[in-house]
Protein backbone atom coordinates (compact mmCIF):
# COMPACT_ATOMS: atom_id res chain seq x y z
CA UNK A 1 0.00 0.00 0.00
CA UNK A 2 1.08 3.67 -0.52
CA UNK A 3 1.75 4.83 3.16
CA UNK A 4 0.86 7.86 4.82
CA UNK A 5 4.08 10.66 5.33
CA UNK A 6 5.49 13.03 7.92
CA UNK A 7 8.47 14.99 8.83
CA UNK A 8 11.56 13.16 9.93
CA UNK A 9 12.24 16.57 12.43
CA UNK A 10 11.30 19.21 13.29
CA UNK A 11 12.44 22.79 10.97
CA UNK A 12 12.21 26.58 11.08
CA UNK A 13 12.17 29.42 8.95
CA UNK A 14 11.51 33.19 9.48
CA UNK A 15 9.91 35.98 6.64
CA UNK A 16 7.44 38.43 5.84
CA UNK A 17 3.91 37.83 5.61
CA UNK A 18 3.04 39.26 1.88
CA UNK A 19 0.12 40.76 3.05
CA UNK A 20 0.41 41.99 6.72
CA UNK A 21 4.30 43.26 6.05
CA UNK A 22 5.31 41.05 9.79
CA UNK A 23 8.08 39.03 10.37
CA UNK A 24 6.93 35.82 11.00
CA UNK A 25 8.35 32.40 12.64
CA UNK A 26 7.24 29.30 11.46
CA UNK A 27 8.33 25.80 12.23
CA UNK A 28 7.27 22.66 11.03
CA UNK A 29 6.55 19.56 12.57
CA UNK A 30 6.01 15.87 11.98
CA UNK A 31 2.32 15.05 12.65
CA UNK A 32 0.89 11.65 13.77
CA UNK A 33 -0.72 9.47 11.48
CA UNK A 34 -4.56 10.34 10.22
CA UNK A 35 -4.16 13.91 11.98
CA UNK A 36 -3.56 16.04 8.58
CA UNK A 37 -2.02 19.65 8.15
CA UNK A 38 -2.87 21.50 11.05
CA UNK A 39 -1.85 25.40 11.57
CA UNK A 40 -1.41 26.13 15.28
CA UNK A 41 -0.58 29.92 16.13
CA UNK A 42 2.05 29.67 18.87
CA UNK A 43 0.85 33.57 19.57
CA UNK A 44 -2.09 33.02 20.73
CA UNK A 45 -2.10 31.00 23.87
CA UNK A 46 -6.17 30.84 25.29
CA UNK A 47 -6.75 27.60 23.38
CA UNK A 48 -8.31 28.73 20.32
CA UNK A 49 -5.11 28.42 18.28
CA UNK A 50 -5.66 25.35 16.16
CA UNK A 51 -6.94 25.22 12.80
CA UNK A 52 -7.01 22.30 10.54
CA UNK A 53 -6.05 23.05 6.71
CA UNK A 54 -9.31 21.57 5.23
CA UNK A 55 -11.35 23.29 2.45
CA UNK A 56 -14.82 23.58 4.98
CA UNK A 57 -12.51 25.86 7.17
CA UNK A 58 -11.49 28.43 3.89
CA UNK A 59 -13.10 31.90 5.67
CA UNK A 60 -11.13 34.33 2.76
CA UNK A 61 -10.47 34.16 -0.61
CA UNK A 62 -9.18 37.77 -1.37
CA UNK A 63 -5.49 38.07 -2.96
CA UNK A 64 -4.86 34.46 -0.77
CA UNK A 65 -6.14 31.66 0.95
CA UNK A 66 -7.30 32.06 4.50
CA UNK A 67 -8.20 29.60 7.00
CA UNK A 68 -9.90 30.06 10.52
CA UNK A 69 -11.53 28.18 13.28
CA UNK A 70 -14.67 28.79 15.05
CA UNK A 71 -13.60 31.18 17.59
CA UNK A 72 -12.22 33.54 14.84
CA UNK A 73 -8.52 32.18 14.62
CA UNK A 74 -7.59 32.73 11.28
CA UNK A 75 -4.12 32.17 9.44
CA UNK A 76 -3.63 33.56 5.84
CA UNK A 77 -1.69 32.74 2.61
CA UNK A 78 -1.83 29.12 3.34
CA UNK A 79 -1.56 28.09 -0.68
CA UNK A 80 2.10 28.23 -1.07
CA UNK A 81 3.01 25.94 1.57
CA UNK A 82 -0.15 23.83 0.75
CA UNK A 83 1.17 23.38 -2.81
CA UNK A 84 4.87 22.14 -1.36
CA UNK A 85 3.02 19.59 0.56
CA UNK A 86 0.71 18.20 -1.57
CA UNK A 87 3.76 18.11 -4.05
CA UNK A 88 6.28 16.07 -1.95
CA UNK A 89 3.43 13.98 -0.65
CA UNK A 90 3.26 14.80 3.26
CA UNK A 91 -0.36 14.04 4.73
CA UNK A 92 0.83 14.98 8.25
CA UNK A 93 2.13 17.83 9.52
CA UNK A 94 1.95 20.38 12.42
CA UNK A 95 2.71 24.24 11.12
CA UNK A 96 3.57 26.69 13.83
CA UNK A 97 3.05 29.95 13.12
CA UNK A 98 3.78 33.29 15.38
CA UNK A 99 1.48 35.44 13.64
CA UNK A 100 -1.64 35.40 10.95
CA UNK A 101 -0.04 34.72 7.50
CA UNK A 102 2.85 32.05 6.65
CA UNK A 103 5.89 33.70 5.62
CA UNK A 104 5.90 34.30 1.78
CA UNK A 105 9.68 33.54 1.09
CA UNK A 106 10.68 34.05 -2.13
CA UNK A 107 6.76 34.11 -3.32
CA UNK A 108 7.27 30.58 -4.84
CA UNK A 109 6.41 26.72 -2.95
CA UNK A 110 10.59 25.89 -3.81
CA UNK A 111 11.59 27.32 -0.34
CA UNK A 112 9.05 25.54 1.63
CA UNK A 113 10.10 22.03 -0.51
CA UNK A 114 13.60 23.07 0.79
CA UNK A 115 12.37 22.95 4.34
CA UNK A 116 10.75 19.91 4.01
CA UNK A 117 13.47 17.79 2.28
CA UNK A 118 16.34 19.09 4.75
CA UNK A 119 13.70 18.12 7.59
CA UNK A 120 13.73 14.62 6.12
CA UNK A 121 10.44 12.71 4.87
CA UNK A 122 9.55 9.39 6.46
CA UNK A 123 6.73 6.89 5.94
CA UNK A 124 3.85 5.62 8.48
CA UNK A 125 2.66 2.68 8.86
CA UNK A 126 -1.22 4.00 7.90
CA UNK A 127 -2.59 3.58 4.19
CA UNK A 128 -2.86 6.90 2.47
CA UNK A 129 -6.31 7.63 1.50
CA UNK A 130 -6.96 9.37 -2.11
CA UNK A 131 -10.03 11.25 -3.21
CA UNK A 132 -11.34 9.71 -6.54
CA UNK A 133 -13.40 12.19 -8.72
CA UNK A 134 -16.16 10.12 -10.35
CA UNK A 135 -17.65 12.56 -12.64
CA UNK A 136 -17.66 16.20 -13.84
CA UNK A 137 -18.21 19.23 -11.31
CA UNK A 138 -17.97 22.53 -12.59
CA UNK A 139 -18.38 25.82 -11.32
CA UNK A 140 -18.45 28.86 -13.55
CA UNK A 141 -18.05 32.97 -12.02
CA UNK A 142 -18.09 35.19 -15.47
CA UNK A 143 -15.38 34.65 -17.43
CA UNK A 144 -13.69 32.23 -14.61
CA UNK A 145 -14.11 28.56 -14.63
CA UNK A 146 -12.77 25.47 -12.86
CA UNK A 147 -13.53 21.68 -13.34
CA UNK A 148 -12.71 18.39 -11.89
CA UNK A 149 -13.04 15.80 -14.25
CA UNK A 150 -12.33 11.83 -13.70
CA UNK A 151 -8.91 10.53 -14.32
CA UNK A 152 -6.24 7.87 -13.54
CA UNK A 153 -3.93 9.78 -11.15
CA UNK A 154 -3.71 13.84 -10.77
CA UNK A 155 -3.38 16.35 -13.66
CA UNK A 156 -4.21 19.86 -14.04
CA UNK A 157 -4.88 22.17 -17.37
CA UNK A 158 -4.56 26.19 -16.91
CA UNK A 159 -5.37 29.06 -18.87
CA UNK A 160 -4.69 32.84 -18.42
CA UNK A 161 -5.34 35.98 -19.94
CA UNK A 162 -4.08 39.28 -19.00
CA UNK A 163 -4.07 42.94 -21.36
CA UNK A 164 -0.20 43.11 -20.36
CA UNK A 165 1.92 42.17 -23.68
CA UNK A 166 4.05 40.82 -20.27
CA UNK A 167 1.69 38.14 -19.40
CA UNK A 168 -0.90 37.61 -22.41
CA UNK A 169 -2.59 34.19 -23.17
CA UNK A 170 -0.67 31.22 -21.75
CA UNK A 171 -1.57 27.90 -20.86
CA UNK A 172 -0.29 24.71 -19.31
CA UNK A 173 -1.17 20.67 -19.19
CA UNK A 174 0.74 18.96 -16.77
CA UNK A 175 0.99 14.91 -15.39
CA UNK A 176 2.15 15.07 -11.73
CA UNK A 177 4.78 12.43 -12.46
CA UNK A 178 8.08 11.72 -10.25
CA UNK A 179 9.37 15.21 -9.77
CA UNK A 180 6.74 17.47 -12.19
CA UNK A 181 5.88 19.62 -9.07
CA UNK A 182 9.21 20.70 -7.94
CA UNK A 183 11.14 20.89 -11.10
CA UNK A 184 8.06 22.34 -13.33
CA UNK A 185 5.72 24.21 -10.87
CA UNK A 186 7.87 24.68 -7.48
CA UNK A 187 10.13 27.58 -8.39
CA UNK A 188 7.00 30.03 -10.09
CA UNK A 189 6.34 32.87 -8.04
CA UNK A 190 2.92 35.10 -6.91
CA UNK A 191 2.72 38.40 -9.75
CA UNK A 192 0.94 41.81 -9.90
CA UNK A 193 1.19 44.71 -11.71
CA UNK A 194 2.11 48.04 -10.17
CA UNK A 195 -0.80 49.77 -10.93
CA UNK A 196 -2.38 47.68 -8.47
CA UNK A 197 -0.05 48.50 -5.70
CA UNK A 198 -2.10 51.49 -4.00
CA UNK A 199 -5.75 50.19 -3.94
CA UNK A 200 -4.00 46.54 -2.52
CA UNK A 201 -2.14 48.56 0.07
CA UNK A 202 -5.10 50.97 0.64
CA UNK A 203 -7.29 47.49 1.58
CA UNK A 204 -4.70 46.09 3.59
CA UNK A 205 -3.03 44.18 1.62
CA UNK A 206 0.78 43.41 0.03
CA UNK A 207 2.62 45.36 2.17
CA UNK A 208 5.02 42.61 2.65
CA UNK A 209 4.95 42.77 -1.19
CA UNK A 210 8.21 43.40 -2.79
CA UNK A 211 10.35 42.60 -6.28
CA UNK A 212 12.20 39.71 -3.68
CA UNK A 213 8.74 38.14 -3.26
CA UNK A 214 7.19 38.60 -6.49
CA UNK A 215 6.89 39.03 -10.32
CA UNK A 216 6.01 42.82 -10.32
CA UNK A 217 4.75 43.51 -14.24
CA UNK A 218 4.23 47.46 -15.15
CA UNK A 219 2.61 48.18 -18.37
CA UNK A 220 4.31 45.59 -20.78
CA UNK A 221 7.76 45.45 -18.48
CA UNK A 222 8.90 42.91 -15.83
CA UNK A 223 10.58 44.98 -13.10
CA UNK A 224 12.69 42.76 -11.67
CA UNK A 225 16.60 42.52 -12.59
CA UNK A 226 16.35 38.92 -13.06
CA UNK A 227 13.60 38.70 -15.33
CA UNK A 228 11.64 35.54 -15.27
CA UNK A 229 12.05 31.99 -14.06
CA UNK A 230 10.40 30.48 -16.71
CA UNK A 231 8.42 32.33 -20.09
CA UNK A 232 5.00 31.03 -18.57
CA UNK A 233 6.35 31.80 -15.03
CA UNK A 234 2.55 33.28 -14.54
CA UNK A 235 0.46 30.40 -15.47
CA UNK A 236 2.82 27.82 -13.40
CA UNK A 237 2.10 30.10 -10.25
CA UNK A 238 -1.42 29.79 -10.67
CA UNK A 239 -1.26 25.66 -11.12
CA UNK A 240 1.17 26.28 -7.76
CA UNK A 241 -1.88 28.08 -6.15
CA UNK A 242 -4.47 25.67 -7.72
CA UNK A 243 -2.00 22.42 -6.32
CA UNK A 244 -2.20 23.93 -2.70
CA UNK A 245 -5.64 24.77 -2.81
CA UNK A 246 -7.02 21.77 -3.86
CA UNK A 247 -4.95 20.36 -0.93
CA UNK A 248 -7.12 21.70 1.16
CA UNK A 249 -9.54 18.88 0.37
CA UNK A 250 -7.93 16.96 3.01
CA UNK A 251 -6.04 14.12 0.73
CA UNK A 252 -4.23 14.06 -2.57
CA UNK A 253 -6.82 13.96 -5.61
CA UNK A 254 -7.58 10.96 -8.43
CA UNK A 255 -8.77 13.12 -11.48
CA UNK A 256 -7.77 16.04 -13.72
CA UNK A 257 -8.11 19.75 -12.80
CA UNK A 258 -9.19 22.45 -15.51
CA UNK A 259 -9.03 26.43 -14.71
CA UNK A 260 -9.52 29.02 -16.93
CA UNK A 261 -8.61 32.67 -15.27
CA UNK A 262 -10.13 31.60 -12.01
CA UNK A 263 -8.14 32.14 -8.74
CA UNK A 264 -8.10 31.00 -4.81
CA UNK A 265 -12.57 31.51 -4.78
CA UNK A 266 -13.58 29.52 -7.26
CA UNK A 267 -10.58 26.91 -6.01
CA UNK A 268 -12.73 26.73 -3.05
CA UNK A 269 -15.94 26.60 -4.53
CA UNK A 270 -15.15 23.85 -6.42
CA UNK A 271 -13.92 21.73 -3.63
CA UNK A 272 -17.49 22.38 -1.89
CA UNK A 273 -19.38 22.08 -4.76
CA UNK A 274 -17.86 18.00 -5.44
CA UNK A 275 -18.51 17.45 -1.58
CA UNK A 276 -21.49 18.54 -1.12
CA UNK A 277 -22.45 15.90 -4.07
CA UNK A 278 -21.53 12.35 -2.43
CA UNK A 279 -22.66 10.66 -5.99
CA UNK A 280 -18.95 12.56 -7.44
CA UNK A 281 -16.55 11.44 -4.75
CA UNK A 282 -14.97 8.52 -3.30
CA UNK A 283 -12.35 7.63 -0.55
CA UNK A 284 -9.98 5.19 -2.31
CA UNK A 285 -6.24 3.66 -1.09
CA UNK A 286 -4.09 2.53 -3.84
CA UNK A 287 -1.23 -0.19 -4.07
CA UNK A 288 2.22 0.98 -4.46
CA UNK A 289 2.61 -0.91 -7.47
CA UNK A 290 -0.75 0.86 -9.23
CA UNK A 291 -0.45 1.98 -13.04
CA UNK A 292 -2.13 4.93 -11.28
CA UNK A 293 -0.38 5.84 -7.82
CA UNK A 294 1.29 8.85 -8.30
CA UNK A 295 4.52 7.33 -6.58
CA UNK A 296 5.21 5.46 -10.10
CA UNK A 297 5.63 8.22 -12.29
CA UNK A 298 2.67 6.49 -14.44
CA UNK A 299 0.34 9.28 -13.60
CA UNK A 300 -1.41 10.55 -17.01
CA UNK A 301 0.93 9.31 -19.13
CA UNK A 302 -0.55 11.56 -22.02
CA UNK A 303 0.60 14.44 -20.51
CA UNK A 304 3.86 13.62 -18.68
CA UNK A 305 5.26 16.23 -20.84
CA UNK A 306 4.47 19.43 -20.05
CA UNK A 307 2.75 20.69 -22.88
CA UNK A 308 2.82 24.83 -23.49
CA UNK A 309 1.12 27.12 -25.48
CA UNK A 310 1.58 30.81 -26.51
CA UNK A 311 -2.62 31.24 -27.04
CA UNK A 312 -1.47 34.53 -29.11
Amino acid sequence: MIKQKTLKSGINCSGVGLHSGDKVKMTLLPGKPDTGIIFHRVDITDGSSIIPATWDNVVDTTMCTTLGNSDGVTISTVEHLMAAFSGIGIDNVIVEVNGPEVPVMDGSAAPFLFLIECAGVVEQNKARRFIRVLKTVTVEDGDKRVTLTPGDGFALDFKIEFESAAVSRQSISLGFADDAFKNEISRARTFGFLHEVEALRAAGLAKGGSLENAVVVSGDKILNDDGLRFDDEFVRHKVLDAVGDLYLAGSGLLGRFSGVCSGHAQNNRLLRALFADHSAWCYEELDSGSAESPQTGAIWAEGAEVAVAAMA
